[in-house]
């Protein structure tokens, strides 16, 4: 399987794509968007397939652009707290993937640690985001309710759809783990 830069260059531009169109499914409805999350799949998607540079690039570019194009998210906080929580995502996705073995149970414990770092990385950017900009308090009650109370039909969509979407395209050799053997 060929791995160069330009399928990850191709790849990357599609996930983007994808992440840019997936939330006019629930645009009707901001608080589904909030609890889906439909920006998420394709970030953790690009770490996955294209690596933790291009994830994290194209996390960190989805939510401003978007933003920037659609006015949603409002850029300031939700976009820029996202486009950090995004990157994380994308990045940690693709690292934890190249240093865990090439075994399921390491795909789904690749997930959940970004999936984990990547709310933590928001909750640290949202906490200096409301404290620099907005003179208001980001509370852990604001956290938990962000990353796990209101998302929660995001993070079990992303543990039931990432893990086979990646062993389809792992068996299809569209994407490559370091770790396991050619």
């Amino acid at each position: 399987m060929v791995q160069n830069r330009g399928y990850r260059l191709t790849a990357s531009a599609m996930f983007l794509a994808l992440a840019l169109v997936l939330p006019y499914l629930t645009g009707q409805l901001p608080q589904l968007g909030s609890a889906l999350l439909p920006m998420h799949l394709p970030v953790l998607l690009c770490g996955f397939v294209c690596g933790w540079p291009w994830g994290l690039a194209m996390g960190f570019i989805a939510p401003l652009l978007r933003s920037l194009l659609t006015t949603m998210p409002p850029m300031m906080p939700t976009a820029v707290a996202m486009a950090f929580e995004l990157a994380a995502y994308g990045a940690f996705a693709g690292l934890l993937y190249a240093l865990l073995p090439p075994k399921p149970a390491y795909l789904y414990a690749a997930l959940i640690g970004a999936m984990l770092l990547g709310r933590v990385v928001w909750g640290l950017v949202s906490w200096g985001l409301y404290s620099l900009f907005l003179d208001q308090p980001f509370t852990m009650a604001l956290f938990l309710g962000g990353a796990f109370v209101k998302a929660w039909p995001g993070i079990v969509a992303q543990l039931v759809l990432v893990p086979p979407i990646v062993y389809a395209l792992e068996r299809a050799k569209l994407v490559y783990h370091p770790g396991a053997a050619a």
